[in-house]
């Protein structure tokens, strides 16, 4: 088996070396004799072959390779530091992981924005986001695959949940389909005689799909990018998130269908941790900037 030649006590003192202009200042940023230093890089660059130092006068200059390597080897340096950090803080209970269920219609941008917050003090903690939709968020809450489930709908029965906000959904199509034609004043008859384009339940167990289902063709797809795909062709109808498609109705390239008696589906999302006993800190601390996305705070 292959060993290092080098370690990272004599990177470091390489990387002291150029960073604070000389042996003398950085043996006094590290609290160590300048002959310790200079034997640390005289054993280096004895040992790689290469010369990375060179003295002008009292200052010590990197030369071409030495630039190379010291460049390289900062990034060692610091993924070591990383890694120590992180072991230290799983000694403390901080999480190597956190698992999210995303409902789809949950607004992403509040996610993505709740999560850059995280990332500045998440101490090596990954974040993961499953896309879920309906049933399959409510089983990946009951079996407890997941830290924090954004959740659609009535919250799965035995779970506390935290309201965060409501998801319209609008009826839409593209202007080449016959339907657009009489935008308003549609029923379930009207609609039964063309195509729906729903989005497909990601549970195993039992599966409903999104959407009103009582039109006699349909297809299914897995989210709503490929549902606007399929509608941008003049096929079919759906319901879609009306925040995803406030672009498409104001150019033009959708319309907005009326039924008789429901200008829009609301759908209510909930903020569910399926085990509070195992939450650990990092999960703690990305709810709360979740719920801060929506006003709300867990310490009221």
């Amino acid at each position: 088996m292959h060993r290092a030649k080098s370690t990272l006590e004599q990177w470091r003192i390489l990387q002291a070396v150029v960073d604070h202009g000389g042996y003398a200042q950085a043996a006094a940023a590290l609290n160590k004799s300048q002959s310790s230093l200079n034997h640390a890089v005289a054993k280096l660059q004895h040992q790689l072959g290469v010369e990375l130092l060179e003295i002008r006068g009292r200052k010590a200059y990197l030369t071409n390779r030495g630039e190379v390597l010291l460049r390289r080897s900062r990034y060692i340096t610091q993924s070591v530091m990383e890694l120590e950090q992180l072991a230290s803080n799983l000694e403390k209970g901080w999480e190597p992981e956190i698992t999210i269920a995303r409902e789809i219609i949950y607004p992403m941008d509040k996610l993505i924005a709740a999560i850059n917050r995280f990332l500045p003090n998440c101490r090596g903690t990954r974040v993961t986001v499953i896309d879920s939709v309906l049933a399959g968020t409510h089983e990946l809450v009951h079996d407890k695959k997941v830290d924090i489930a954004l959740c659609g709908g009535n919250p799965p029965k035995g779970f506390l949940a935290q309201p965060l906000c409501t998801a319209d959904l609008v009826l839409v199509c593209h202007p080449s389909n016959p339907l657009a034609a009489e935008p308003k004043n549609h029923d379930d008859k009207s609609l039964a005689q063309h195509l729906q384009i729903v989005i497909r339940d990601t549970a195993y167990k039992s599966a409903t799909d999104i959407g009103w289902l009582k039109a006699e063709q349909r297809w299914t797809v897995s989210n709503f990018h490929e549902a606007k795909a399929i509608l941008a062709s003049g096929s079919g109808f759906c319901w879609l998130p009306k925040e995803m498609v406030e672009k498409e109705l104001r150019d033009g390239e959708l319309v907005r269908l009326f039924l008789i008696g429901s200008e829009c589906r609301r759908v209510p999302i909930n903020l569910i941790i399926p085990s509070r006993d195992d939450q650990g800190p990092a999960g703690r601390a990305l709810e709360e900037l979740i719920l801060a996305q929506h006003g709300i705070s867990d310490r009221q």
